[in-house]
């Protein structure tokens, strides 16, 4: 009975957003997000597109290819271990996170982007100052905008505005913005990172 209401009290203070940084299990060192890793058909042209269009510096570096005889690819990368590696470049994107951009060569590999509801499913996310103008110039680019900008006003992403885009090898990313600050930072314990203020 004890147990069962420590556990009631420590959900009700999650529940109220009370609750401190305390936990229980930390990956020793983990200081946050380094970079995020995606595979493209073209790395040249995908490059070409995060810089010349969404404004990420030229690479710090590009390296390959990278290929191996026995297996180093299937244990350490869990891809076939026949699977080359022709090109990688690491690029910074903004006051955010790095981008590292693949190209691989590999026997049977999904040629098609995974939709959000697809296991392994994911996108980018830029934060905008101004999305009416981000937009406008990202249609004026030629790239597919998904739908129109949704604003939301009620809920902890109260503030926030959002609209997705596809790149043109197929990938998902998307628009944020939300420059008076979203609804949940109201008494909230932990308030999340954001590249409009890093200190935030």
């Amino acid at each position: 009975m004890k147990k069962l209401l420590a556990t009631a009290a420590v959900l009700a203070t999650l529940a109220t957003g009370a609750a401190t940084a305390a936990r229980a299990d930390t990956l020793p060192g983990m200081k946050g997000l380094d970079h995020v890793g995606i595979t493209v058909p073209d790395l040249d042209a995908a490059v070409g597109f995060l810089t010349g269009v969404l404004g990420c510096s030229a690479p710090a570096y590009a390296i390959g290819p990278f290929k191996f005889d026995d297996d180093w690819m299937q244990v350490h990368l869990n891809v076939d271990p026949r699977a080359e590696i022709t090109k990688l470049a690491m690029l910074r994107c903004g006051n955010g996170s790095n981008v590292e951009v693949f190209q691989y060569s590999a026997s049977g590999a999904a040629k098609a982007a995974p939709r959000n509801s697809d296991v392994g499913g994911h996108h980018l996310a830029f934060y905008v100052e101004d999305m009416a103008a981000a937009v406008a110039y990202l249609k004026g680019k030629g790239v597919k905008m998904l739908g129109d900008p949704t604003p939301f006003q009620q809920g902890p992403i109260g503030g926030e505005t959002i609209n997705y885009f596809l790149t043109p090898w197929g990938m998902q990313m998307e628009l944020v913005s939300y420059p008076k600050g979203m609804n949940y930072e109201q008494g909230a314990a932990q308030k999340l990172w954001t590249p409009k203020d890093p200190a935030h």
